[in-house]
């Protein structure tokens, strides 16, 4: 029996790696990969001493570990979380907690290792920063290559136009199902800036969605917002380090900015095979994004030609676009303001965040809704964006 009941398609669109600290330097190109870093859990749940543990077992669980991940069945999601999680780094042991988990396909994405590539300073050069994302890439080509029903997803930092487009190519050749960007502007432009049309259109013409996805911009609010004088909050999770009270009450702005530029910038007006997805920074701002842009395109088109579109940005966004709700949100309420072709389920398998019943907090959730709409959010909308990811039977 496995955790997804049989009565419908499942389709996952977040889980992710686990990051070993070589991820990145073992698949770096020689001359660089001294410069390349060891992904560090530093800033995390997971311990040095449990990185330590499984690095001294060669890079493995140990057989005696995976067999008690196994034996929990279909309550595997329930607790086999982080780097201790069934198949978190090791390929073939995740085809295995695939099995138990019964998902048709799974998006897969990295943990930690994007935060070289993706946040830009001084001290990382676009050859280094380039250089990493190649080695990500090449990696979760390796990893998701043990089972069909994963989809790796590349990452493409936009900051440098000409090295983003090689680098896309790269991922897109490589097989990789869908490519990360963050979702903040790159360095001094808008991401629908006239340097970044050949990406776009690329994406477009190859069927290959854009994806943004929490750790693609920084986790926190700015420090000033945060220092009132008193002692610092910890974060949801008993840490400092991860998404804390006040950032989670902003999280939303960023990835809400970035995908209002793109499109009045015209970008999925120019692109309408062009596809994408928010994943896991929630949905409860969507039903106002496209409510906004409505009157924005409305009111300013009278003197902005550039957003006189022939779709009204809602009708862009519904066709294009996809949000993954919260486990704790009301996707039905969600549904009920916008309608039901925007939003996808996920499970952010092994990751704690995910809960340990996602399936029924979003059952539960929808319980008022027809079949039809509970299989556009389980199913079919992830299919309108990943079409040739569809299984028969």
């Amino acid at each position: 029996m496995t955790y997804a009941p049989d009565h419908r398609p499942y389709y996952d669109a977040d889980s992710h790696i686990m990051e070993l600290p070589n991820f990145l330097k073992d698949y770096a190109d020689p001359a660089i990969r001294d410069e390349i870093p060891q992904v560090s859990y530093s800033a995390s749940l997971v311990s040095d001493e449990e990185v330590a543990v499984i690095m001294g077992q060669g890079g493995q669980h140990s057989t005696e570990h995976k067999a008690s991940m196994i034996a929990l069945g279909d309550k595997l999601i329930e607790s086999s979380k982080e780097i201790q999680a069934l198949g978190a780094f090791n390929g073939d042991d995740r085809k295995v907690a695939m099995d138990m988990l019964g998902f048709k396909k799974q998006l897969v994405f990295a943990t930690h290792s994007v935060a070289f590539p993706f946040h830009p300073s001084s001290k990382k050069p676009p050859h280094l920063r380039y250089g990493a994302t190649r080695a990500h890439n090449r990696h979760m080509v390796d990893f998701c290559q043990a089972d069909d029903r994963l989809l790796g997803v590349g990452i493409v930092p936009l900051d440098s136009p000409e090295h983003a487009l090689t680098e896309l190519k790269f991922a897109i050749d490589s097989g990789l199902k869908a490519i990360w960007v963050p979702h903040r502007a790159p360095i001094d432009m808008s991401p629908g800036h006239v340097d970044l049309e050949p990406f776009w259109a690329l994406l477009a013409e190859s069927g290959t969605p854009f994806v943004l996805h929490v750790g693609g911009s920084p986790l926190q609010a700015l420090k000033s917002w945060s220092n009132n004088g008193r002692a610092a909050v910890k974060d949801w999770m008993g840490g400092g380090e991860n998404v804390r009270t006040k950032d989670a009450a902003v999280m939303h702005q960023p990835p809400e900015t970035f995908i209002s530029m793109l499109l009045l910038d015209g970008v999925f007006d120019r692109h309408p095979k062009l596809r994408g997805a928010a994943v896991e920074l929630g949905a409860g701002w969507v039903p106002e994004l496209v409510k906004r842009l409505d009157w924005v395109a409305k009111i300013y088109g009278r003197v902005d030609t550039s957003v006189q579109f022939d779709r009204t940005p809602s009708q862009q966004l519904s066709e294009q676009m996809g949000f993954t709700p919260f486990p704790h949100e009301d996707v039905a309420n969600l549904i009920q303001q916008s309608n039901p072709d925007l939003y996808l389920f996920s499970s952010d398998y092994p990751h704690v965040e995910g809960g340990r019943n996602p399936i029924k907090k979003f059952e539960d959730s929808l319980a008022s809704e027809t079949e039809a709409v509970k299989a556009k959010f389980f199913s079919e909308n992830f299919l309108r964006l990943w079409p040739e990811a569809r299984v028969s039977g």
